[in-house]
């Protein structure tokens, strides 16, 4: 069904099509709406007799998913930035005890300074967490992606984080297609999970493992996660033949094929991408596009199928590691040795990444290796000089605000 909706009510009623059984809930911008909406759902009985918790903080709401889906139920919850970090010791209990718990992300930068707009900062933190972890570009492969999370989630047993843009497109409106109850209940079958706390036969869960076979604990997860790089695309391949439309899978391309330089990008931002992309092709630039709908587990074979051979690859990048660079450049340089690898720093903290900008970039004759689009240079070097001339400079974040407002 064709609706005209903003992006965390679709993906709500998407939720509510899966048939959770058990949906924790502690809110927080910019997810808000999708817990929200949730509770409306189920309030209103279209739930059936799925329980909704309210809880004391996001910890708290891992925690409870965690309990509920040991003991069979088909569980979700969903968080952002600061919320996500607060169940960071969750998140790791979750995928080693093998818990097909699906989470929406809604992409938020983290602080201090606080800041509630859109990057990646807040689920590539994560990375290494165990969890599955498929990035949305639009709100319509958002709808897509939790189907298929759930499909994959419980087949695997392995628990999956859907990540999408804050506010760009949980806060949009956009035409999407909506599935019926009778696609979404003939594509994702009844949950029956592969581990279940049962009275009648009782089990321990996350004991204490020792030195004799931790690593073969880690070995299994790792395993399991090698196993979703074949089971994703088949996933995708069958939403494609049931919902008519193609979604998901790991990577994506567009205009590469005799493309010199490819644009490598997560998320929303491919849009504006796509667009230079048109743009440059006008003028007669051989360049393309590629995502990652699927950053964990990393995709090295499908990225060298798609990107193989290609001279220049330049990776934006909508978080970074402080002191390093950057997160998806490392494991794209692992699966490309041979391209010449640029990594840009671009729209931290909900900076507009813009066509101009990326057009500056893309044309530039003496490329950096690593850069930071839009970097105000200025702004800067007036911090540095202050905190060099003054040992009690006070806090930057503050100064280079007064700075952009004209204060002393």
């Amino acid at each position: 069904m064709l609706r005209q909706m903003e992006g965390s009510q679709a993906v709500a009623e998407t939720v509510a099509l899966c048939r959770p059984e058990v949906i924790c809930a502690y809110p927080i911008s910019p997810q808000t709406h999708i817990v929200e909406a949730l509770s409306r759902i189920t309030r209103a009985g279209r739930l059936g007799s799925c329980e909704y918790v309210n809880v004391e903080s996001e910890f708290a709401a891992l925690s409870a998913c965690i309990g509920a889906s040991a003991a069979g139920a088909r569980t979700y919850t969903a968080t952002a930035s600061q919320g996500l970090l607060y169940m960071a010791e969750a998140l790791y209990n979750a995928s080693g005890l093998g818990l097909p718990i699906v989470m929406t992300v809604a992409n938020r930068a983290i602080g201090a300074p606080i800041n509630i707009w859109n990057d990646h900062s807040d689920s590539m933190s994560q990375r290494d967490s165990g969890w599955i972890q498929l990035y949305a570009e639009t709100n319509q492969e958002a709808v897509d992606l939790h189907v298929q999370a759930y499909a994959l989630a419980e087949e695997l047993s392995l628990p999956v984080m859907v990540c999408m843009d804050g506010f760009v497109l949980t806060h949009a409106f956009e035409r999407v297609d909506l599935p019926s109850q009778e696609q979404v209940d003939a594509f994702l079958p009844a949950y029956e999970p592969r581990q279940l706390l049962d009275p009648d036969d009782p089990v321990s869960i996350g004991a204490m493992v020792g030195p004799e076979a931790f690593t073969e604990v880690r070995y299994l997860a790792h395993a399991r996660h090698l196993a979703a790089l074949e089971r994703i695309p088949a996933i995708a391949a069958g939403f494609e033949s049931a919902f008519g439309r193609r979604s998901g899978g790991l990577v994506r391309g567009y205009r590469t094929e005799d493309a010199d330089t490819v644009v490598l990008a997560l998320g929303s931002v491919l849009g504006t991408v796509k667009d230079v992309i048109d743009e440059l092709r006008g003028a007669g630039a051989a360049v393309g596009a590629a995502t990652l709908t699927t950053f964990r587990p990393f995709p090295f074979d499908a990225l060298r199928a798609l990107l193989g051979g290609k001279r220049h690859v330049v990776v934006v990048e909508r978080a970074f590691s402080t002191g390093v660079g950057g997160i998806v450049s490392a494991d794209v340089r692992t699966a490309l040795p041979d391209a010449e690898l640029r990594t840009v720093v671009a729209g931290l903290g909900g900076r507009p990444v813009t066509k101009a900008a990326l057009h500056a970039l893309l044309t530039t004759d003496e490329p950096e290796p690593l850069s930071f689009l839009d970097l105000d240079r200025e702004l800067v070097a007036r911090e540095l000089a202050r905190s060099r001339e003054r040992r009690r400079s006070g806090p930057s974040a503050e100064n280079m605000l007064r700075d952009l407002a004209g204060g002393a």
